[in-house]
């Protein structure tokens, strides 16, 4: 058992969460454990059933990268192969680099995710700007697990800056799709996506954010994310705190040192983070009240942030987030919880579309607990 899994043990009794010892092991049945097997396990199913959801199918038998599903599992799932003892990425890695390899290499010709013509004005240029960010970030990610830029990857930049925002309001940013949902397709993710872009750089290996030709595009970006970053919401300063550790000097220090005061401040006495206290006034569009607790993708994205950033120290709110993480995973499903900010279980499509917010709580929670194991 790490050292970090030792605290959070200490601490789950100490909240009196079922008073049994956080373990490491994948198959522990004890009440607090956190099993990375079931995971794993949870984020394949559901990475398996968006890549086979007829919803997400694309043009040339492509799907859809999505915000909640796709991108997350790419960013989370290479985390859990060491603690499994993986030797290689797993088939639905596999799957959806593949699919965004092909997307990639046909960028001129693949129609977009979605089209002015059956989804309303500006939608073609929003889905072009989302998906050339997107593809950067995922290519970039399993790149950086073998430490050299691939020329797909170096593609999907190319793609990615020729998509930039050069003037305007947005100048430095992306288009991003809007359909009136929080937190990744609303009026303020322009902010979120362009955070995405700057991860995206700063992932990348072979030192790409220091060659010439990117440094004009790369300053609008720094300049666009000081810029707007006091007028973002909580959650979204939170991501911005997560890019500003992987890309040294892209935000200002006393505006890093004000997200973690921030952040911390708004810790519940659980350990946890709620994502609806965390994201403005926003309302749901089915009218139901917004849920108020602890949920594990705020948690989980706030406690990797503050990790990568370092500044949990010996502080205690960080230990009581892990705490938390470590208590609240199903041991039924092997998921982390966590509610839409736009409707409630019942309103949504089917169960499966339900899970969206739990298939990205599961992946931040996942790359939180697996960043304290290594410490």
């Amino acid at each position: 058992m790490s050292a970090a899994l030792q605290r959070i043990a200490v601490l789950t009794t100490c909240l009196a969460v079922g008073g049994l010892a956080v373990s490491r092991s994948t198959g522990s049945s004890t009440a607090n454990s956190w099993d990375q097997k079931a995971a794993a396990a949870y984020l394949d199913r559901r990475a398996s059933w968006w890549m086979e959801w007829p919803k997400s199918a694309r043009d040339h038998e492509t799907f859809c990268v999505s915000c909640h599903t796709a991108v997350p599992y790419a960013l989370s799932r290479s985390a859990l192969r060491k603690p499994l003892a993986e030797t290689a990425l797993s088939a639905n890695e596999r799957r959806l680099l593949d699919n965004v390899t092909k997307r990639v290499r046909l960028w001129k010709e693949v129609a977009p995710f979605y089209s002015d013509a059956d989804r309303g004005a500006y939608k073609t240029v929003e889905s072009r700007g989302t998906e050339s960010v997107l593809n950067a970030l995922i290519l970039a990610s399993n790149d950086a697990q073998n430490g050299k830029l691939s020329d797909e990857t170096r593609i999907a930049l190319d793609n990615m800056w020729s998509e930039q925002q050069t003037t305007g309001d947005k100048k430095g940013a992306w288009l991003w799709l809007r359909f009136a949902n929080e937190p990744w397709e609303a009026d303020d993710s322009d902010f979120y996506g362009a955070i995405l872009a700057a991860l995206a750089v700063g992932t990348a290996p072979g030192n790409y954010r220091a060659k010439p030709e990117i440094q004009n595009n790369f300053k609008l970006l720094g300049e666009y994310l000081n810029r707007e970053c006091a007028t973002q919401t909580t959650i979204n300063r939170a991501v911005l705190l997560w890019a500003s550790a992987k890309v040294p000097g892209l935000l200002e220090s006393e505006k890093q040192k004000a997200i973690v005061t921030e952040l911390l401040s708004k810790q519940l006495p659980d350990g946890g983070w709620s994502l609806s206290a965390l994201s403005g006034e926003w309302k749901r569009h089915d009218g139901t009240p917004q849920e108020t607790k602890s949920d594990g993708y705020a948690t989980g994205l706030i406690t990797f942030a503050l990790q990568l950033a370092g500044t949990q120290g010996d502080n205690h709110q960080h230990e009581r987030a892990l705490a938390w993480l470590a208590a609240n995973q199903s041991k039924t499903e092997g998921n982390w919880p966590s509610s839409s900010l736009n409707n409630n279980k019942e309103h949504h499509l089917s169960p499966d579309t339900a899970l969206f917010m739990n298939d990205a709580a599961t992946a931040y929670a996942v790359l939180a607990l697996t960043e304290a194991d290594k410490h």
